[in-house]
């Protein structure tokens, strides 16, 4: 299909499909990136009142630069991938300090800043000031590959290559911020992974995937690495209306993010291996049923101890205690809320 041909069905397409989206409708380079960064691995459904939170609270780049990390965790909270979170507030800083608040507008400069990828650039770029620059997400290589029947993985570093030649003999010249939204709403809402439209599909006379009857097969991925188990178990220790949190570290998932005191081992706690709490001092006055929470990577099988201090009880130096009515105040991950929703609700004032 001929590029004008192409654009023409897609845009029209658009215009008649496409959800009214509220950063859809401005040209702000900054709450467009904020629109980027949080919808990255993050349905429409739910990050679209976490976008609008945020531009409520931090209406400019600087407001959500003056924030402590911390702060910008807990406003996070529940949307996963936390890197997402403190690269926000990196950026924000770094756009603040080096562009006298003025978020940037060009690929060239937004590829520069932490957080910011190809795609998020080439968004950025287009939406804004019209950049010709096509995007390549999830839904735009699903419903490419399908089209030409591109038996690339996608997954590969080759597939964007590839990918980015095709779509930019087909961008709209002229109206590549809409193209771009364009392509992507179509994968989102009429190409979707399972069981796509096809029947009604405006590009079906030319699409290859359907005339061999291999829309299923694209587009093509490796295999994932099998997924790590680890085990780990939580000590809510409650005192004196009160609990102790531990606030991580390590340069991984969760950074910065508080939890409660636990140990990893090896496989989950039977009940004669509980006595291993009792070296920290504690008293288990019940255990909870172990929860399973997946991650991209790894599968962690959580088991909570609800514990009272003993006379014995001595917390680690990096223990904070958190009295409950100050609880909210600290951000913390989901597997956290996952284990107090089901153990501690009304317990604790989270």
């Amino acid at each position: 299909m001929k590029n004008n041909a192409f654009c023409y069905k897609l845009i029209t397409w658009y215009e008649s499909n496409k959800r009214e989206l509220p950063f859809r409708n401005t040209t702000d380079s900054y709450k467009i990136w904020l629109s980027e960064i949080i919808l990255q691995q993050t349905r429409v459904a739910q990050g679209l009142s976490y976008y609008e939170r945020f531009v409520k609270k931090f209406p400019t780049v600087g407001d959500l630069a003056a924030q402590s990390e911390e702060t910008i965790l807990k406003e996070w909270q529940g949307l996963g991938y936390y890197s997402r979170a403190r690269n926000l507030h990196h950026t924000a800083k770094y756009v603040v300090e080096n562009y006298q608040s003025i978020f940037p507008t060009s690929y060239t400069e937004l590829i520069k800043l932490k957080g910011i990828g190809d795609y998020t650039a080439s968004a950025i770029s287009s939406f804004s000031s019209k950049e010709v620059r096509p995007v390549l997400d999830g839904n735009v290589y699903r419903f490419i590959a399908r089209l030409y029947g591109v038996e690339t993985p996608i997954n590969t570093p080759k597939s964007v290559k590839e990918f980015k030649l095709i779509l930019e003999e087909l961008i709209d010249k002229d109206k590549p911020d809409i193209f771009n939204q364009a392509i992507i709403e179509f994968g989102a809402l009429h190409c979707v992974p399972s069981s796509p439209s096809c029947d009604s599909c405006i590009f079906q006379e030319s699409c290859f995937a359907f005339s061999k009857k291999r829309v299923n097969e694209f587009p093509v991925k490796l295999k994932k690495k099998k997924s790590i188990e680890r085990y780990v178990n939580f000590m809510a220790i409650q005192q004196k209306e009160g609990v102790w949190l531990v606030k991580r570290t390590a340069d991984a998932i969760w950074k910065n993010l508080y939890e409660f005191p636990n140990l990893e081992s090896e496989q989950m706690y039977t009940s004669e291996q509980h006595n291993e709490l009792d070296k920290i001092g504690v008293k288990i006055s019940r255990v909870a049923m172990p929860i399973k929470h997946v991650l991209s990577h790894q599968n962690i099988y959580a088991k909570l101890f609800i514990c009272e201090p003993t006379k014995d009880f001595t917390p680690e130096v990096d223990w904070v205690f958190v009295p409950n009515i100050q609880f909210r105040n600290y951000p913390i991950h989901r597997l956290m809320e996952k284990m107090m929703e089901s153990e501690l609700k009304g317990e604790i004032n989270f």
